[in-house]
């Protein structure tokens, strides 16, 4: 797949921009699915955050950008109704948008509804991830970010990347979400790690990394 990790959705002209080269066409003739599920799993989530977050009414912009057509895959589902179905639905789609809340939730369920083992067959669509959405395709998250506990515990994540990420760096409503904050965890990790703020994004194709932003980064090295 080719990624567009982000910390707070599509914020500025240059991750928008950094979106629409990544779909090799304009939005407006792109298929999309978007997927609430991480919100459920953590504990500032709500069905209200859920309905906010595919109506648009956020301010996380994804699903709102003018999409051809825009669908909901919550992945809590698929177990109950057969690949089959849900499979097709993935495949005629060209991105799928992912939502923030808890990665190991989204990640346990990635898992369950077979989501996962299915991406390395999706080379050419594009997975948009704000926050946990972004966080679920690294090795580890790291234990600051540990709130629902998954069946197996740690902090494990799919590791379709080999980097960590720390989003909402600076945040005003974050106030342990400073550069010393990411300094201490990044030092708890064996593996490289950015922390990004609400302006920034990370894509990923073909292996290869770029940071896009109009905000401030740090990357850690291992």
């Amino acid at each position: 797949m080719k990624l567009l990790l982000t910390s707070a959705g599509i914020k500025n002209p240059t991750i928008h921009n950094a979106l629409v080269d990544l779909l090799g066409k304009p939005i407006a003739d792109s298929n999309a699915l978007c997927i609430p599920t991480a919100g459920y799993g953590h504990p500032m989530g709500s069905p209200g955050g859920a309905w906010r977050f595919i109506t648009g009414q956020s301010s996380t912009p994804m699903c709102e950008l003018g999409w051809k057509s825009l669908g909901v895959l919550e992945l809590t589902a698929l177990p109950s109704i057969g690949a089959e179905r849900w499979v097709p639905w993935v495949r005629e789609a060209d991105v799928l948008l992912v939502n923030g809340g808890d990665a190991l939730y989204l990640c346990h369920w990635m898992r369950e509804s077979g989501l996962a083992d299915l991406l390395p067959s999706l080379r050419d669509k594009v997975w948009v991830g704000l926050s946990a959405g972004s966080m679920v395709m690294t090795p580890r998250i790291g234990a600051d970010f540990v709130e629902w506990q998954p069946p197996t515990g740690g902090d494990s994540t799919l590791g379709v990347v080999d980097f960590s990420i720390f989003p909402h760096l600076d945040h005003p409503d974050l106030p342990e979400n400073t550069m010393a904050d990411a300094t201490r965890w990044a030092a708890d990790l064996p593996n490289p790690a950015y922390a990004i703020d609400d302006d920034t994004a990370i894509t990923v194709t073909d292996g290869t990394v770029e940071v896009v932003s109009e905000g401030h980064w740090k990357l850690f090295s291992a």
